[in-house]
């Protein structure tokens, strides 16, 4: 059977722990293999190596430091059809999608790999004569970065390109759930030239080995993608260590469709949004707020489209709608469905747990849709992380705008109008990190900021130059070649 290791100071190894677990495809329950549970001594031999890595890797010039991002984005480019065929195995999504998020880190390998001859600082004129003044980027030492299976290589792609371009060394968590895919990433790396101890690999979980990140001395920030409930607990405990923290966490995102909406495109965009991925985005489009004008029509189109999606493994190129991840997920978003028909939503269609022959032993839940839905219903408020949507009518735009901002999250939001006043109205008053207009809540490309508002994140940003501040400390240099003492503030005045 397959075994997933740790990678450690550029070595493959297990843990004294000598603890594994199975690794399971969602599709059909099959064991694809399994992976080793480390400790916090793990962490510490992890930790221990990035930080003297690190020592020489801040000195190497940042264009030669991305030579070797260049080559990882070649070899992604290479092997994209193979790292999606394990995504898909591992993860559940259908393979189309698979094939887009192995993209997506090729496309970040080589944006990343240009800001090798970027990071731009500043330089401004000082206040006094004969003096220079500029600000610089400097990396910030070893970062600690916690990603989910949800995206497991698009994700860390976001996280360890601009963390190691910019100079940082790596201890890497993957979750449990898609260790394949993180040893996949790691051997390219390897492959990629990149020196030892810069991008160490603990497999683990949470209470083990992410405590035992978030906690350790020598690791100088947490980048973490993953629940609210989590976020939470990693910014109380690294905030106390005074660690900077990144936090990308939930959505509960809405699709804003008025009485002038193009219905057709609005409801193509919906389906994508809410049942791609299985509804398992953090971008997921999980609320529709309808103007009650069109609230029938989008209604019955939604109906009849979402009951023909087909459900099934995703390697088959047919299917619209893979598994969710594993049995605890499919509980949970079942006990949000019975929630919703106790607070009074009526059901359309799905809101059912799937099982049946063809299925086999695999996670699957039918696309659901419910419509009345109040904003003060749970299912209206928090994130289910499933192929579940609530309908929600309004009698106007401005109505629209405020149901769309009274929810904890703030990621991604979406508006369908062809009134440019509205649109414009919308960009500004939207409370979300993210704005589509005339499109979906999915589809966020990498040379823009990624991330959200409120209870969706802390104010970072993953993807484009944004997620340089993350990695990066800004310098101010100061250079008097005047050969005598001036005082800022004093001597210009």
């Amino acid at each position: 059977m397959k075994q997933c290791l740790n990678f450690i100071n550029g070595e493959w190894c297990s843990s004294k722990s000598n603890n594994f677990i199975d690794v399971v495809n969602p599709a059909n329950g099959e064991v694809l293999g399994e992976v080793i549970q480390s400790t916090k001594e793990d962490v510490d031999e992890a930790v221990k190596a990035a930080k003297e890595a690190q020592k020489s890797w801040r000195l190497v010039p940042a264009a030669e430091r991305a030579e070797v991002l260049y080559k990882v984005g070649y070899l992604l480019k290479e092997r994209k059809e193979s790292l999606a065929q394990i995504l898909t195995k591992e993860m559940g999504k259908v393979i189309d999608e698979a094939r887009g998020e192995v993209q997506e880190a090729i496309d970040m390998a080589f944006y990343m790999a240009g800001e090798g001859r970027r990071l731009f600082g500043d330089t401004v004129p000082s206040e006094l004569q004969n003096k220079f003044a500029m600000s610089i980027r400097v990396p910030i030492g070893v970062a600690g970065l916690i990603t989910p299976w949800n995206f497991p290589i698009a994700i860390i792609s976001w996280k360890s390109l601009p963390a190691l371009v910019t100079g940082n060394a790596v201890v890497w968590k993957p979750a449990p759930e898609t260790p394949m895919i993180a040893e996949e990433f790691m051997k390219i790396y390897e492959e990629a030239g990149l020196p030892k101890g810069l991008m160490n690999l603990v497999n683990g979980s949470g209470p083990e080995v992410g405590n035992a990140i978030v906690e350790h001395p020598d690791i100088d920030l947490i980048s973490f993608t993953g629940s609210n409930n989590v976020g939470k607990i990693i910014n109380e405990r690294a905030g106390s260590l005074l660690k900077r923290t990144s936090l990308e966490m939930g959505g509960k995102n809405a699709i804003i469709v008025l009485d002038d909406a193009d219905i057709d495109l609005a409801v193509d965009s919906i389906l994508w949004s809410a049942f791609g991925t299985t509804g398992q985005r953090c971008t997921a489009c999980s609320r529709v707020i309808v103007h009650e004008n069109v609230k029938e029509q989008l209604e019955n189109q939604l109906i009849e489209r979402t009951q023909q999606l087909k459900i099934g493994d995703g390697l088959d190129p047919s299917v619209d709608v893979g598994p969710v991840i594993h049995g605890k997920s499919l509980e949970r978003i079942h006990e949000y469905v019975k929630l919703g028909i106790e607070e009074g939503a009526k059901l359309l269609t799905g809101g059912e747990i799937l099982k049946d022959k063809e299925l086999g032993k695999g996670y699957y839940y039918a696309p659901t849709l419910f419509t009345d839905v109040s904003t003060n219903m749970r299912i209206a408020k928090e994130e289910i992380f499933g192929p579940v949507v609530s309908i929600i009518p309004v009698k106007s735009f401005e109505e629209a705008i405020k149901v769309n901002n009274d929810v904890e999250y703030g990621l991604s939001s979406s508006i369908f109008t062809g009134d440019v006043n509205r649109v414009f109205t919308a960009m500004r008053d939207l409370d979300t990190g993210i704005v589509y207009i005339n499109a979906g809540t999915t589809g966020a490309e990498i040379h823009l900021p990624f991330g959200g508002t409120k209870g969706t994140g802390n104010g970072h940003r993953d993807s484009g130059v944004a997620s340089l501040d993350v990695f990066t400390d800004w310098k101010a240099v100061y250079v008097d070649y005047s050969g005598q003492l001036q005082r800022a503030q004093i001597d210009n005045n």
